[in-house]
């Protein structure tokens, strides 16, 4: 099978990666033209998976690159994040440039995405979850999923949706992950932690990108024709924790003391409203003033995934070289 990966982030780098290990050959695409960065490839089962993947120039704005760059995969990826101060403008062209390009090639579809949609919660989250988004963000997700519904459902397109929590683990980037850039990097060199956000004793479902990565190969890898397509799946993830737990087990995984948290009060982010980053966080607040814990029950019954061991997923986390697992 032959897949074409969008998005060289974190997520597209794990997902080109875990397919080149099970013996896919691969195109990630980007603007850049990034390849795996040294933190991803340290996460490797195998030295050689990177020989299978090949790094192209693709903008996924560009309908016509895309829909070229797909001719021939069986299976596309959308691991595309485009900033947030943008997705009101820039997703919609792009998602509809995705599904022109999986009628024209034929490939399925595999989106991954986020619980944006879901809105404000009382309960753990579940596939069958109504969606009911609270803000723009949330709104632009859901019309996306249910754009790419209805061509499958027309059988234009094969399409799949695979749903994360926030995300963290190596490879993620400066400023991409907020587990990673808030709370799990200053709590292992030792700093106190201030998220933005948040109840620092909030339970929290926080997902490993690599799990994102196993849901992803094995959906690409399913029937296109059964039921494992054209629905919603969560990626399997761990119990949830929250901040202050995160900052005390990433602590421990560095070898160092406790952590502290010590959340910005909300007066220091209203002053901090100008910078249009801190603006778009008002949509998702609510994600980590309460509990916001993730079901992803279904995806590992069906598929036989489990979540990473937490200690490991930290540990890969704090010193992606350290935790280094290729065998040959």
């Amino acid at each position: 099978m032959h897949a074409l990966v969008v998005g060289a982030g974190g997520i597209g780098q794990h997902i080109a990666l875990q397919l080149a290990e099970a013996g896919h050959t691969v195109s990630l695409a980007s603007r850049r033209g990034a390849g795996p960065s040294a933190e991803v490839l340290a996460q490797a089962a195998r030295s050689d998976a990177a020989s299978r993947v090949t790094a192209v120039v693709v903008d996924a704005a560009d309908a016509d690159a895309l829909a070229q760059a797909a001719a021939g995969a069986s299976v596309i990826v959308n691991a595309v994040n485009p900033p947030y101060t943008t997705w009101s403008t820039a997703w919609p062209p792009m998602a509809a440039a995705f599904l022109g390009a999986a009628e024209a090639s034929g490939a399925g579809l595999v989106t991954i995405g986020n619980l944006y949609g879901y809105g404000r919660v009382d309960a753990p989250m579940a596939e069958s979850t109504p969606v009911a988004p609270n803000g723009v963000k949330g709104e632009v997700r859901a019309g996306m999923w249910r754009d790419a519904l209805a061509a499958h459902t027309a059988l234009r397109v094969r399409a799949v949706e695979l749903r994360a929590s926030d995300y963290f683990g190596p490879g993620a980037g400066a400023g991409v992950s907020f587990l990673n850039e808030y709370v799990v990097k200053p709590a292992a060199s030792g700093r106190v932690a201030r998220p933005p956000v948040g109840d620092a004793d909030a339970p929290h479902s926080w997902t490993y990108l690599p799990d994102i990565a196993a849901l992803a190969v094995a959906v690409a890898e399913a029937d296109q024709a059964g039921p494992d397509w054209g629905r919603v799946w969560h990626v399997p993830t761990s119990e949830p924790r929250s901040q202050r737990e995160v900052a005390r087990d990433a602590a421990a995984a560095a070898g160092g003391a406790d952590a502290v948290v010590r959340p910005l009060p909300r007066w220091v982010m209203a002053l901090a409203r100008v910078v249009p980053l801190v603006r778009e966080l008002d949509e998702t607040r609510h994600q980590f003033e309460r509990p916001f814990v993730l079901d992803s029950t279904a995806a590992q019954e069906r598929f036989g995934l489990r979540p990473t061991e937490w200690t490991d997923a930290l540990r890969a986390t704090v010193d992606p070289a350290g935790a280094r697992r290729f065998s040959g």
